[in-house]
């Protein structure tokens, strides 16, 4: 057995591959490994993904003695969840988020050692009443966070991103210096923590090549270039802006360990391309720990027993590793 508490794994969408992904990573996992975790779902979905998915994993319930190897579940009753796969459905929105405000409560209170998400619905989620941008911004609001950050990480690419889930004239707003140096000052002590002694960040540029002096905007030299000089001044080794058509690559190539990309798809489509299947999601700036898969609910396929899981091994492991070194990170 795990000598720290459990991390939470939220199934996701009932309807959703979620349920799949997560019973086939843990059927992956050893024991005692397996050990160290409980799904926060339902319990029906669960069984059903298990059968399509054909893999031999016991059940019992959170807080209950099981069988060596067995998975623990913390069922959470939602009424009319439609009992299948595939479906958007109101119902699936409301279940994912209780699912996930147990995990918060669970790792507020020290029960949990930290949070892993399956993917959920937005359309669900909001159909729901729940008004959220996804995840990020439901975990910030649950734990009262001013400020959160989505960082994508792989084996050799690694992005923060300075905004997310707005339209892309809002993210150009969103890109002051003050967001730009905590962007980086986030980044910055998040790769601290996860072992690297003075990590190497580069900062994309908003506009094509920067802006050219100009030519093609002021965002870099007016909004972005500060907070880069600011982060400079306070020791953090960073460079910046960059073109964004070519930081990804010196990135990938080794050059950096980190890019702080300015909106949602700057950063997200190099990880999608590199690492489509192995990158994870983690959410940076709360006073709990989140990772997750970085991929949707894929309803078209869901209840086949064909989703990947490799996403979520990834995010389990990374999951583990930060429950590694939290109480050395984070101030009490």
């Amino acid at each position: 057995m795990t000598e720290r508490p459990p991390i939470a794994i939220t199934m996701g969408d009932p309807s959703g591959v979620g349920a799949e992904v997560t019973v086939k990573a843990l059927a992956d996992l050893p024991p005692e490994a397996r050990a160290g975790f409980v799904v926060i779902g339902d319990r029906d979905t669960l069984e059903r993904a298990r059968a399509a998915c054909g893999v031999t994993l016991d059940f019992h319930d959170f807080g209950a003695t099981g069988r060596a190897g067995s998975l623990a579940i913390d069922h959470i009753e939602v009424a009319g969840l439609p009992g299948r796969f595939g479906v958007l459905d109101p119902a699936c929105g409301e279940a994912c988020f209780r699912y996930i405000e147990r995990a918060v409560r669970l790792s507020q209170s020290g029960a949990a050692a930290g949070i892993v998400t399956a993917p959920i619905n937005k359309e669900a989620l909001n159909a729901a009443g729940h008004h959220y941008d996804g995840h990020t911004g439901m975990l910030a609001h649950l734990t009262g966070s001013k400020s959160s950050w989505m960082l994508l990480a792989s084996e050799r690419l690694k992005v923060i991103h300075v905004s997310t889930h707005v339209s892309l004239a809002t993210a150009i707003t969103r890109a002051t210096p003050e967001r730009v140096l905590a962007t980086i000052r986030t980044g910055h002590e998040h790769l601290k923590r996860m072992g690297y002694e003075n990590p190497r960040i580069a900062v994309a540029g908003i506009n094509p090549h920067c802006g050219e002096n100009g030519l093609f905007g002021t965002e870099d030299d007016d909004a972005i270039r500060p907070g880069v000089e600011r982060a400079q001044a306070e020791g953090i080794n960073v460079t910046g802006p960059i073109s964004a058509d070519t930081v990804y690559y010196r990135a990938y190539s080794g050059a950096f360990d980190l890019v702080i990309a300015q909106y949602h798809d700057q950063g997200h489509i190099p990880i999608k391309l590199v690492a489509f299947d192995s990158a994870v999601n983690v959410s940076l700036g709360l006073p709990i720990d989140r990772t997750s898969v970085d991929h949707g609910t894929a309803f078209d396929i869901a209840g086949k027993g064909l989703a990947k899981h490799v996403n979520m091994l990834s995010a389990l492991d990374y999951a583990a590793r930060l429950a590694a070194n939290r109480k050395a990170a984070v101030p009490a």
